[in-house]
């Protein structure tokens, strides 16, 4: 069920309705609509293969109990370590293993493929890395700890974000779910203008494009060389319109149902610079990074080299997360050089001296 399909219109029709249903300031109301947003996300997850629920049920369990652990006897470490180690090996086995396998044999020119055959769970990236960063905050204690299981499983679970981002913060989305959100004529109304723009980017801009690169990249040597250039930009244009038109229909999805996600991009492609580029582009999956990677590698501050070495590591991971394959950990890796490149030449040209003025 993707967001510009009749089945998803008729879905989230029907979740409207009865959220408009138990529309009042009722205590009992309020844990209804959060029932049916949690009944409606595993519905919706399930709709692709509804085995999968019980991974993301699994992970929702490690996560709610890493924590409740974490905050009743934070001195034991060996809590936050199985938090943080159970959800990165479920996603290791399910999006890497394979990966890492061929690439072994590959490597070692073994010809017989010891591959298995998994399958990746829509959506596995995203809520893994909420429920990381739902462990890893209340370790640092930047959130409390959630004891009421529904409620977690919402915020790891919840509809509009569960297979395309925006990465949610625990933080940012508990919080509302404490407060008596009730659908409004408001909210539905800016959800709605979110959604049709992100569905205007996908459906007629993206999809669009995407008939003539693929026909390019298809057979590129039987087009001219001025095609190629224009298929390659086509390309650029297209994964923003349908990256950043998925993230549109989400907030907007999110939004009618009241509840607010942060912007997920702002106009990347005018970026001055490719620093300014990455806190423009995906920014949840960006500050993501940032915070529990780059910086608990030590980030800046370990000195100039450490500080490059922790850039190229920090993008080669999100190469990688972005897919198991090595195009993404080159494309990650370059543009972890290039941001080390763009710090060498801040740096140098923020200690030159100002040029001397002339005055006539």
């Amino acid at each position: 069920m993707i967001f510009s399909s009749v089945s998803f219109f008729v879905f989230f029709l029907v979740v409207l309705i009865l959220m408009a249903l138990t529309r009042t300031n009722a205590l009992s109301h309020h844990r209804v609509r959060h029932g049916i947003l949690l009944a409606a996300s595993y519905i919706f997850y399930g709709w692709w293969d509804w085995r999968f629920c019980f991974l993301m049920f699994f992970l929702t369990v490690v996560a709610y109990v890493s924590a409740l652990q974490i905050a009743r006897q934070p001195e034991k470490k060996i809590y936050i370590f199985i938090g943080v180690a159970v959800p990165l090996i479920i996603l290791g086995i399910f999006k890497y293993f394979n990966f890492f396998i061929l690439s072994f044999t590959k490597m070692w020119g073994i010809t017989q493929s010891s591959s298995l055959n998994i399958i990746l769970p829509v959506g596995i990236s995203f809520y893994t890395f909420q429920s990381l960063s739902y462990t890893i905050d209340v370790y640092r204690k930047k959130i409390n700890v959630e004891k009421n299981f529904s409620k977690l499983a919402l915020y790891i679970a919840f509809f509009p974000q569960l297979v395309a981002g925006p990465i949610v913060r625990a933080g940012d989305f508990l919080p509302q779910l404490e407060e008596n959100r009730n659908i409004s004529r408001a909210n539905f109304i800016t959800g709605i203008q979110i959604f049709l723009f992100g569905l205007f980017k996908k459906v007629v801009i993206a999809d669009w494009l995407s008939v003539f690169v693929d026909d390019v990249f298809r057979t590129p040597t039987a087009f001219h060389a001025i095609s190629l250039i224009l298929a390659v930009v086509a390309y650029s244009i297209q994964i923003y319109f349908d990256f950043s038109g998925y993230s549109d229909m989400a907030i907007g999805c999110a939004k009618c149902l009241g509840y607010d996600f942060e912007r997920n991009f702002n106009l990347p492609y005018i970026s001055c610079n490719v620093a300014e580029f990455w806190r423009r582009w995906h920014i949840s999956l960006s500050s993501w990074l940032k915070e529990y990677l780059y910086i608990p590698l030590g980030g800046n501050r370990k000195g100039i080299v450490r500080t490059y070495v922790n850039n190229i590591l920090t993008m080669l991971l999100g190469g990688l997360w972005h897919g198991a394959n090595w195009n993404f950990v080159a494309w990650g890796g370059i543009h972890g050089v290039a941001l080390c490149i763009h710090k060498m030449y801040k740096s140098h040209t923020m200690k030159s001296p100002p040029p001397p003025l002339h005055v006539k």
